[in-house]
């Protein structure tokens, strides 16, 4: 990794780690368990959205499948407690290894494709999977949910699991981002063939990547599942992942920072304009499309590029100075 870039993941991390210690004081100032409730949302839209941009961002693979993965970590651990009363505490575990298996095996398969096929072999895989669950009422009662026990009394509690997951989950992408294997993933993003030539085994780090980012998710699933007390196939809807998309690029796609502000504004905003109707849909549609078009690396890489282009303090009259003087 260049320097430059070095530099600008550092700087990432330390604007996503002061946001998030904004986050930790929220509480002191929102009493509303709703809004508790919200930023909770937003946390898990955040980790599931980091994870995702960890394929598309970093590896360049188009995956339409994180909400199914985290769906899978919610099944996963909410079967085993309504067959076999395993505890949360060990089924989310299990939730996560589960899904980093099926993403491993789907990975196999599937990353030898490219562009489109590749969106939609994971697109199918997430209908299949999702129908699955749903029209398998005896053991998962289908579209009428299963329950599954809290495994706290509070919000709160909830609040700070969720945001220590957060926390770890942009630490663990930081330090993986600027090791050998993060090299190999951008690597392959800008260009395959070439990677492939200069000897990174494309397919196997590929499947790496894949199989990371379904655990990830399996890992929200999974908590976030306890957090409702409802597995439910809507947790795999690709509406879900349409959201989680739509955070990665409105925050910024291929940054640590973006998926973490993407997720919060998208959710916060969607729950302050709910009373105005789909409306507010159409205006987030609209900033994916510009954002999409004009600012590849979204909110994020805006205001870096603007930080980048104001002239340090001294700068401009120096540099006026030497122009008079010539």
């Amino acid at each position: 990794m260049k320097g430059g870039s070095r530099i600008r993941t550092r700087r990432e991390l330390r604007v996503s780690l002061i946001f998030l210690a904004i986050v930790a004081l929220l509480p002191l100032v929102v009493k509303v368990p709703y809004w508790l409730g919200v930023l909770i949302v937003s946390m898990y839209f955040a980790i599931v959205a980091a994870a995702w941009n960890l394929l598309a961002g970093y590896t360049g693979q188009f995956s339409l499948a994180p909400a199914t993965f985290a769906m899978i970590g919610a099944y996963s651990s909410g079967l085993l407690y309504h067959h076999f009363q395993v505890s949360p505490w060990l089924g989310i575990p299990v939730g996560v290894v589960a899904a980093a298996l099926i993403g491993f095996l789907l990975g196999v398969v599937v990353l030898r494709l490219r562009g489109p096929y590749l969106a939609l072999t994971t697109l199918s895989f997430a209908e299949i999977t999702r129908l699955v669950i749903g029209n398998s009422y005896n053991v998962t009662r289908g579209d009428l949910g299963l329950s599954v026990p809290a495994i706290f009394e509070n919000r709160l509690a909830y609040y700070y699991l969720f945001l220590a997951v957060l926390v770890a989950v942009q630490l663990g992408l930081y330090v993986l981002v600027r090791s050998r294997a993060g090299l190999y993933l951008q690597a392959i993003r800008d260009d395959d063939v070439a990677a492939a030539g200069r000897g990174v085994n494309v397919v196997r780090w590929k499947t790496i990547s894949f199989s990371l980012s379904s655990a990830i998710c399996g890992l929200a699933g999974g908590i976030y599942v306890h957090f409702i007390m409802l597995a439910s196939p809507e947790i795999g809807l690709v509406l879900q992942t349409g959201l989680v998309m739509s955070m990665v690029v409105i925050g910024g796609m291929g940054t640590l920072i973006g998926p973490v502000l993407g997720a919060f504004l998208v959710e916060v905003a969607s729950e302050a304009f709910r009373d105005v109707g789909l409306s507010h849909m159409l205006v987030f549609s609209l900033m994916v499309i510009l954002i999409g078009r004009f600012f590849r690396e979204g909110l994020w890489g805006l205001f870096d590029r603007l930080r980048d282009r104001r002239p340090a303090v001294g700068q401009a009259p120096a540099a006026a100075e030497r122009g008079g003087s010539s």
